[in-house]
């Protein structure tokens, strides 16, 4: 049985809100679950932000197990601090050739490689730049 964690919506129509679930990765979007971990609310508040709540022991325990978040929740999790930040691609236009220049997940924005510096070399060069990375 492979575990997904993944969105089940529920709300209104144009009123969505989201939970976040263990599941069978065969059971329906809003049926049958194993284990409901949090909330995203995607609407803003009065405040002008989204809200969310996790669960945190819990889903690095599903994590741990080897469950699979899906796409969005992989996100979720990023800006939550629970994973890394998943890897993007820049598009050129549509239906056109990717760019391959990995992509600043904070900003959307290309990095700019011979900038970068490493921070935690296994070679003890710590603040050494990247060299031969294209």
């Amino acid at each position: 049985m492979v575990v997904r964690i993944r969105l089940a919506r529920f709300g209104c129509r144009n009123r969505p809100f989201y939970r976040l679930m263990a599941a069978d990765s065969r059971s329906p979007r809003d049926g049958k679950h194993l284990e409901v971990l949090g909330y995203y609310n995607p609407l803003p508040g009065k405040d002008g932000g989204k809200r969310m709540g996790l669960k945190f022991d819990r889903v690095k325990y599903w994590l741990s197990v080897g469950a699979q978040p899906s796409d969005p929740v992989e996100r979720i999790l990023f800006r939550a601090g629970i994973l890394p930040p998943p890897p993007m691609l820049a598009m050129a236009h549509k239906g056109g050739p990717r760019d391959r220049r990995p992509i600043d997940p904070m900003t959307g924005q290309p990095l700019d490689i011979e900038s970068l510096t490493i921070v935690d070399d296994p070679n003890g060069e710590n603040g050494a730049p990247i060299e031969g990375m294209a």
